[in-house]
């Protein structure tokens, strides 16, 4: 009786390693196959990104979204609970509540976008300028930045609104020039790390001008982390927003911001509470999904998940 053979039943894969893996290499995958797996991996993330497409949408298309104009006041209507006419009710000087709140999502957005804009231009040109160049620069805009740091953001544009003035322009400023040293110190450090990339001295070596190594090839490469923070500090400045126009600093009557709605209904709560929850709602709604898009980026981005599924 021949004996079975022990060769044929051994399987030609490599032996599990410590994790439970089989051993092979991971599949390699595109770089955008890679992102949209990852970052739309997580329902969280997904539910983030239709909140703030809606909040977009109706920023856009306000006008054609709103059932009234929310300037016009209507003394005889004050107050009013929510009806089928008045859907969030009206406001203590007859204004419809909901259409405010449309209004307001554009303030809000505004502010966020422009607010950021100005932080993140600012910050990354004096990073990348301190970081590059190093030496009695470099020591001389840290320790103005480390001073700027010193105060929290909100007391910081707080400060700044208050000099300058309120309305729209001067609170984006404000809140732009608030938030400049995070932007500052992160481009700092990422541009001591890479500046000493081996494509950066053979950039060097080459002959390549200062402005060219510092655009071409740092700039791009410190990209990843700066989109991460530009889309949570899009939620970080409409905070701050609603919060300087809540104590009056900010957006002046009678245009529609979010934080001077709820200082508005703030006297108003035993009576008709939704002056001040319908707005308070929308900006927890918004600053919580720009939170959890920027959660998701920050995985989507990894750089030890590139190429890997």
């Amino acid at each position: 009786m021949n004996k079975p053979d022990k060769l044929t039943d051994k399987k030609d894969t490599a032996p599990p390693d410590r994790d439970g893996q089989s051993g092979q290499p991971p599949e390699r995958a595109g770089e955008f196959h890679r992102f949209r797996t990852v970052f739309f991996g997580r329902y969280v993330v997904v539910f983030g990104c239709v909140i703030v497409v809606l909040f977009i949408i109706a920023a856009i298309f306000a006008p054609l979204v709103s059932p009234y104009n929310p300037y016009k006041q209507d003394l005889r209507n004050t107050l009013q609970k929510p009806s089928a006419q008045h859907w969030l009710g009206t406001d203590p000087y007859g204004r419809d509540t909901l259409s405010r709140v449309i209004y307001g999502t554009r303030t809000s957005l505004m502010v966020g976008i422009v607010a950021v804009g100005i932080a993140a231009l600012i910050g990354v040109v004096l990073g990348l300028v301190s970081g590059y160049f190093g030496s009695w620069l470099d020591i001389i805009l840290m320790r103005v930045i480390d001073g700027m740091m010193s105060v929290p953001s909100l007391v910081l544009a707080l400060v700044f609104a208050a000099v300058i003035g309120g309305g729209l322009k001067n609170v984006m400023i404000a809140i732009g020039i608030a938030m400049v040293p995070v932007y500052c110190r992160l481009m700092r450090g990422q541009v001591l790390s890479v500046r000493q990339a081996d494509y950066v001295l053979a950039a060097h070596s080459l002959g390549s001008s200062d402005v060219r190594i510092m655009l071409r090839h740092i700039l791009p490469n410190c990209l990843p982390p700066l989109i991460v923070l530009i889309t949570l500090n899009l939620g970080t400045a409409i905070l701050a927003e609603a919060g300087l126009s809540f104590i009056g600093v900010g957006i002046a009557p009678p245009g529609a911001a979010w934080g001077s709605m709820i200082n508005e209904g703030y006297n108003y709560l035993m009576i008709n509470p939704v002056l001040s929850f319908a707005p308070g709602t929308c900006i927890l709604l918004l600053v919580l999904s720009f939170n959890m898009v920027g959660d998701g980026l920050r995985d989507a981005l990894d750089p030890r998940l590139r190429g890997i599924i």
